[in-house]
């Protein structure tokens, strides 16, 4: 299904039509503040092992990201961090960011590698921001590529993401063109904070 939401008010009828699908073991294309993601309910075992399939990455290999509505609930999944990370965090979220933060119990078994570590996205975008907070638990995210090129560019249009994903994914969402520039990835494990990929979030200043 491919659903229209308009970022400047989405709808509350088809943000709840998406969050019935996550909580039925759904699969969902979103538009963030950068890339289309795609993902499902964090503690929908069958759901992440679909995803897995579809985009044919094991699950214990792949960086995926949970995504959260605001600060509040990350600690819910984290081990505690210093007051020094919580202020990047603050002064930077929501926004084109990903922060890898040491995970806690709370994470759902099926993504505990050897690091232990979670990835956190407080996307600055309304639609996947009022998924999340309908939902009450965070959304797992992965980046949607293009699945015919051997290059593997980001998918920008929601229309061609229907036409490689319709058959594969219960829901896409047309929340206009996506972009094509990854979030900036910021480790802060053991309270050091390194740049592991620059994106689309500015670094400079940050530290």
């Amino acid at each position: 299904m491919l659903l229209k939401i308009y970022p400047e008010n989405p709808n509350p009828r088809e943000i709840s039509k998406v969050v019935n699908c996550l909580q039925n073991g759904g699969i969902v294309i979103f538009p963030t503040d950068t890339i289309y993601g795609i993902g499902c309910d964090i503690h929908n075992h069958k759901a992440v092992e679909r995803i897995s399939e579809i985009i044919h990455q094991d699950i214990n290999r792949t960086n995926f990201s949970f995504i959260f509505n605001d600060l509040g609930h990350i600690s819910d999944y984290t081990k505690p961090f210093s007051n020094t990370v919580f202020k990047l965090l603050k002064r930077t979220l929501p926004g084109p960011y990903t922060f890898i933060l040491e995970a806690n119990k709370n994470v759902p078994k099926i993504f505990h590698n050897k690091k232990s570590t979670v990835g956190i996205r407080i996307p600055d975008n309304p639609i996947i921001s009022a998924i999340v907070s309908e939902l009450g638990n965070p959304i797992l995210s992965k980046s949607v590529k293009d699945l015919n090129d051997d290059l593997l560019e980001f998918v920008t249009d929601p229309e061609l993401l229907y036409e490689q994903y319709g058959d594969h994914v219960d829901i896409i969402i047309d929340g206009g063109y996506g972009g094509l520039t990854p979030s900036t990835v910021i480790s802060c494990l053991e309270d050091e904070m390194e740049v592991v990929r620059e994106g689309l979030g500015d670094v400079s200043g940050l530290f």
